[in-house]
């Protein structure tokens, strides 16, 4: 039953940007058999703490919103996204696995995105499916390079760790994926994803280079190398980013979706409008809620789509106040909690890729949130993995049983 259960971990991370089908039978096995295996050996993982009593309070706001929402419509159904992803959290931080066991799912992780992106080249630069590269279960483009992005710091983290012990077989390797995971975000064309990988990839190499009192010097070539060579190639990202300033679109239009969610958490300020609901915001509703305070309607001042295209926007126009404060309240504890547990320098290779994981989808998150709606779905699930690791491998060892 422990065999099984780890291979549902797995298995549910290399099928994470992949498959919607065995990604949910593996993610619900996962949950079943750990809770089957934890009421067999009467070992619920330690004492309650305060990040249990967040997660709770994180979970339970996506079901309040739903409770009081302002429109109706998916807000049951999405609230359980929460539970999805804030319940992989509260297991894992609850399970002091082998480190063999922690191995195979960083493992898991890489094949999958790995595999994710052949199928994402095969559909768009062989069968020509697709316009763009995307990974195929987390879906929009912009989504897809939040997801890679994260996976970038992975993979980034665990060869800069794994440098010194590892052969040259797997240095190749490690220093490919690094390779492939960098232009394909920026193959991409997600500006957000672009500028969050250079910052994830900049504070993970210094931070592991001043807690071993490294030299900067080779970092810092390292980064000018790459950013002289991403200047000198000009990428599509760059010339993306140019041609919207050229047009006065910098933001891309995503004013009138923020006008839009600002307006909503006016009317529903503690709740919102239930999560999943963005899109029932029509010009309609718009225009009535303006007509009931004696404003003017302006269609051409929103966008009407289907998420705020950006996690805070998007939270406190779906759950309001009290959902944004549980949010906010997930990503400060995050942030202490990789401030506070910051690997020695003697720590095994192992600790510092989940820390650098974890780092690498906090800044993923709180970045590129500011334009994009980030932590849900399935870059959540990546996120919640590594950060789940990393709370188990840095909490102290417990004290034997009596």
């Amino acid at each position: 039953m422990r065999y099984a259960e780890q291979a549902a971990l797995a298995g549910l991370a290399f099928f994470l940007p992949l498959w919607e089908a065995p990604k949910n039978v593996l993610w619900l096995a996962f949950v079943v058999l750990w809770l089957v295996n934890r009421v067999r050996a009467r070992d619920w993982g330690g004492r309650w703490d305060g990040w249990d009593t967040l997660i709770a309070l994180w979970i339970a706001s996506g079901f309040t919103a739903a409770a009081f929402a302002g429109l109706h419509g998916d807000e049951w159904r999405a609230a359980f996204d929460l539970v999805r992803y804030g319940g992989v959290l509260w297991l894992l931080k609850r399970s002091p696995y082998a480190p063999r066991v922690w191995l195979e799912l960083l493992v898991a992780l890489l094949a999958g995105t790995c595999a994710a992106l052949a199928q994402g080249y095969w559909r768009m630069l062989v069968a020509g499916s697709a316009d763009v590269l995307s990974l195929n279960s987390v879906g929009h483009v912009n989504h897809s390079a939040v997801y890679l992005s994260i996976m970038l710091g992975v993979a980034l983290m665990a060869l800069r760790a794994y440098w010194a012990a590892s052969g040259w077989a797997l240095r190749v390797l490690g220093a490919v994926l690094v390779v492939v995971f960098a232009v394909s975000v920026l193959w991409m064309e997600s500006r957000a994803a672009a500028g969050a990988a250079l910052v994830i990839a900049l504070v993970l190499l210094f931070a592991y280079t001043a807690r071993r009192r490294g030299s900067f010097h080779r970092v810092a070539i390292a980064a000018a190398l790459v950013a002289g060579a991403t200047l000198a190639l000009k990428p599509e990202v760059l010339e993306k980013n140019a041609r919207m300033i050229h047009e006065g679109k910098f933001l891309n239009v995503r004013d009138g979706v923020w006008r839009l969610g600002l307006l909503a958490s006016r009317e529903f300020p503690l709740f919102g409008v239930g999560m999943d609901n963005f899109d029932l915001i029509k010009p309609e509703v718009v225009q009535a809620w303006q007509a009931k305070r004696g404003e003017p309607f302006d269609p051409g001042a929103y966008l009407f789509t289907s998420h705020g295209h950006s996690l805070y926007v998007n939270t406190l126009a779906e759950r309001g106040l009290v959902g944004l404060a549980a949010l906010l309240a997930v990503l400060a504890a995050w942030a202490v909690a990789l401030l506070r547990r910051l690997p020695l320098a003697d720590d095994p290779p192992l600790a510092w890729t989940f820390w650098g994981g974890a780092c690498g989808a906090w800044i993923a998150a709180v970045l590129e949130g500011a334009v994009n709606t980030t932590l849900h779905h399935e870059h959540a699930l990546l996120s919640m993995l590594l950060l789940g690791g990393w709370l188990s491998l840095s909490r102290p060892p417990r004290p034997p049983a009596p």
